[in-house]
Formats: structure tokens, sequence, C-alpha cells
């Protein structure tokens, strides 16, 4: 008989043979910055999950630095949305001026800028339509601006996030042209259709306004697909790939942590945040031992980094993650 239970006998021994762990550096927070002043809008959908105007985002940004974690991504919303976007690749947009304010205040924050413009269009779709049409080619131009636009602003990464064909390598041809070499792209590579995504269209205002996004997000059921879709964008140039959602992908994450040698990164996205948070309220389930499950869960699977809304909440419990 093989005992096994001689290396769980006691915390110490548990901790020296523990085979996976999570610091705080592979965590990373979402952020979303509202344009106009004085604004800190609760998110109905995600507890303790707020819109900040850019005046009032000291709270959560000084919170972010003192955790001790890697940094944010930042997601803008603006006043202004029209069919093309126009103000995701303003210059003097809600995304742009937060991204200088962050890093002039806050330098020690690495800054990644999320690149899709559903934020910021009329009809809520991540690419340039023509009827019920969303286009792929005609949206590379406009995010390539994004891009540019976010990186010159001070964006450490870029993230595109739109799932249009072709986006990386034209956003890393349009960088490398404006002279961001060194601008890095973390592609959000299969990012799948998902009904995990609702309550960040709450936090972003950007539910679409027709139809879905099931043209050009990746059919749930496909796990091959996946990975080609990950290393067509490594041939592009991607320099991070990402598997979003996590936890009902975990298949996905660790395939791609098999066969891909780059940094992975997993999405912890706004439904698996809201559901642990409600069971939480219900008083149904531990919330602590749960979100340290699920985040050595992703780990184990293979995902070297981790977005996740509870990122605060977990570089608070570090200590106790594993007990």
């Amino acid at each position: 008989m093989r005992r096994f239970r001689r290396l769980r006998a006691g915390e110490q021994i548990r901790s020296l043979v523990r085979e996976t762990r999570i610091d705080k550096g592979d965590l990373i927070y979402p952020i979303f910055i509202a344009e106009g002043e004085n604004i800190k809008k609760p998110v109905d959908s995600m507890p303790n999950v707020y819109q900040y105007s850019l005046d009032r985002a000291d709270e959560i940004l000084k919170e972010i630095e003192n955790s001790g974690i890697a940094g944010l991504l930042i997601f803008g919303i603006p006043k202004h949305k029209d069919e093309l976007a126009t103000s995701a690749y303003d210059d003097n947009g809600v995304t742009q001026n937060a991204i200088r304010y962050i890093k002039k205040n806050y330098p020690s924050l690495l800054i990644i800028a999320d690149v899709c413009l559903c934020e910021y269009t009329s009809h809520g779709h991540c690419g340039v339509v023509c009827g019920h049409e969303i286009l792929n080619d005609e949206t590379l131009p406009p995010l390539s601006k994004m891009a540019v636009s976010l990186a010159k602003a001070g964006a450490d990464i870029i993230a595109p996030s739109d799932m249009m064909d072709g986006r990386v390598s034209a956003i890393r041809n349009a960088l490398d042209e404006n002279g961001l070499i060194n601008t890095p792209i973390m592609s959000y590579s299969a990012k799948f259709a998902s009904g995990y995504y609702s309550p960040f269209r709450d936090a972003a205002e950007s539910a679409p306004e027709f139809g879905d996004r099931k043209s050009y997000q990746m059919d749930y059921a496909n796990g091959k697909e996946a990975l080609r879709e990950i290393a067509d964008d490594i041939d592009e140039g991607a320099d991070m790939v990402m598997v979003k959602p996590a936890l009902a992908y975990l298949d996905i994450v660790k395939a791609a942590s098999e066969r891909f040698d780059l940094p992975l990164v997993a999405y912890n996205v706004s439904g698996e945040y809201a559901m642990v948070k409600a069971a939480a309220e219900k008083g149904w389930i531990d919330e602590k031992k749960i979100v340290c499950e699920n985040m050595i869960a992703i780990k184990r699977a293979g995902a070297d980094i981790i977005i996740t809304y509870h990122a605060l909440d977990v570089a608070k419990w570090i200590d106790e993650f594993y007990k």
C-alpha cells in the first residue's frame, strides 16, 4: 500500500510538496473608466465592481498599486458613440487620457489596453457593420489606429479582443510603422461566444444592438479550432496569447499550454465572477475557498497570467491561499 497521506499530514509538508502556486505578480485586474466627472457607478451584476470617472479613479488605482499585483486591464466608456467608433482612436479619448493619467501618477503599474470597437460603436458590435453584417477587413484599419493611439498614450501592452481575422498582423504592422516596435501584443486568441460575458456588457455598456457575436467569436463547441486560432495569432506576431473565458475552457488552456511556448493568459470573466459572488452572498459557498480553488485550477491547467475581477481579493488572501 502506498501511503499518500504521509505528504498531507500537516501544512508545512503540504506546502513543501505543493505542485501549483499563485503569485501576486500573476494577476491582472480589469477597470472601467467612464468619460465624465464624479462618477462611481456600481455594476449591479458584478458586486464591488464600478465604473469610475478619471477624477474618482484614484480610489481604485491606489488599491491596485498597493496590492502588489502585476497591473490592470483598462476599458474606456465614452460619451460619444457612432457607427465607426471614432472615439476609440481619438488621441484625447477617455481611454487615452486615462492611460496618460495612470502613467504619470502610478508609474509602477503595468497598463494593458483592450483594443476593440464594441464600447465605442453605436450598434455595440466589435467591428464595422454593413446592414447586419460585421465586416472583417474593413474593421482592421480602425483597430490598428486604436492600437497605435493607445500605445502612444503610454499603454505597456496592446490586447486586441475583437476576434477579426488578421487583426494581430494588421496591428503589429501599424505599431511598427509608428515606431512602436517594443510594444507587445497580448492577443485574445481563443475568445469564445460565451454566455459568461453578460455582466461585462453591463459594465462596459457594450451589448450589441442587434444579433449576437457568433459570426466572429468562437463556437464554444470547438477545441481544435481554438488551437488553430492561437497558432495563427502567434504566426502574425502575438507576444502573448489568451483563452477567454477561463473556468469553462480549462481543457483549451491545458492544450494550449502543452502545444505553445508563449506566455499564456486566461481571463476569468465577469459571469464566472458574478456567479461566485451571488452564491457567496446567499451563504451557499465560502467565497475565499472557492476563489482560491478556481485560481489554482486555472494555474494548474497551464495559465501563466490570470485576468480576474477577484485579483484584489486574491492579493489579500495570497498568504492563506493554500491552507
